[in-house]
């Protein structure tokens, strides 16, 4: 075989030189090839059942894209650098009372700062309310939710991608999730309403620098038994944080407070 010997392996890695699949990351993010509304810093599709992540300037728009209609990004931020300050989803519903997510909402900290804003959403298909998949869960429904498997848990694909930027599974709190629906019942009960469909895209401003974990999985909600996860496309480019005199700033007094607490902070550390 042409891979038994060092020297195989070595002629057979250097002979994929030039040549990427759909699922790699485009290295430089320059290199990628459609236009954006600014110079690109990420551009990556995560397949079914995979996860990514990056560390992003403030100001820095990052849009999601169900590709194929099943995708599902459970997604996690953290204030790069201070991981302690991180996407407090409890927060981000209660302080805007609002359990869904679209155009005009805040990601909250729990120190009542923001750390990303929606500025634009296709979608309306999201959830801040369930979380993501459990290994013991998809070990339940699918047999198993390891993530070498072929049916990995949103929880242990955001372990291995919280590893790779310093922190551990006690550092992951509830996620978000885009692209798979949510709705509250007046009993308390939550319906799944499903994806929005191919093409469907919410668009993110990241308030701070940011650590930025993405895992594309099934919704713990999803009720069909086969284990459905399609590709998620995932572009950012540089932009500017929201300030005074943009409209999200004072659409809401909550919101207003959480940008004045942000910019005060950051001001303080010389970052504003």
């Amino acid at each position: 075989m042409p891979t038994a010997t060092t020297h195989g392996a070595r002629d057979h890695a250097r002979a994929q030189h030039g040549t990427r699949t759909e699922s790699m990351p485009v290295v430089p993010a320059s290199d990628w090839s459609e236009p954006l509304p600014g110079a690109p810093v990420w551009a990556e599709t995560v397949a079914g059942g995979n996860y990514t992540h990056r560390v992003l300037a403030r100001g820095t728009e990052l849009r999601l894209t169900d590709l194929a209609g099943d995708a599902c990004a459970h997604l996690l931020l953290y204030a790069d650098g201070r991981p302690w300050e991180r996407l407090n989803t409890a927060d981000t519903v209660k302080v805007q009372w609002n359990a869904y997510l679209g155009t005009g909402r805040l990601l909250l900290s729990d120190q009542g700062r923001v750390l990303a804003s929606v500025i634009a959403d296709t979608s309306g298909r999201h959830d801040a309310l369930c979380g993501t998949s459990s290994l013991a869960r998809n070990t339940a429904r699918y047999g198993d939710g390891t993530p070498q498997s072929a049916s990995p848990a949103g929880r242990e694909l955001l372990k291995l991608a919280a590893a790779k930027n310093g922190l551990g599974p006690r550092d992951l709190p509830p996620s978000l999730s885009f692209f798979q629906g949510v709705e509250v019942r007046e009993d308390g009960a939550l319906d799944f309403t499903g994806p929005a469909g191919a093409g469907a895209a919410v668009t993110l401003r990241a308030e701070q620098d940011l650590t930025v974990l993405i895992a594309n999985v099934p919704h713990p909600l999803d009720p069909r038994p086969a284990y459905v996860s399609t590709p998620l496309q995932v572009l950012a480019w540089r932009g500017r944080a929201t300030g005074p005199g943009d409209p999200l700033w004072d659409a809401t007094p909550e919101g207003r407070r959480a940008f004045l607490n942000t910019v005060d902070f950051l001001t303080s550390r010389g970052l504003a």
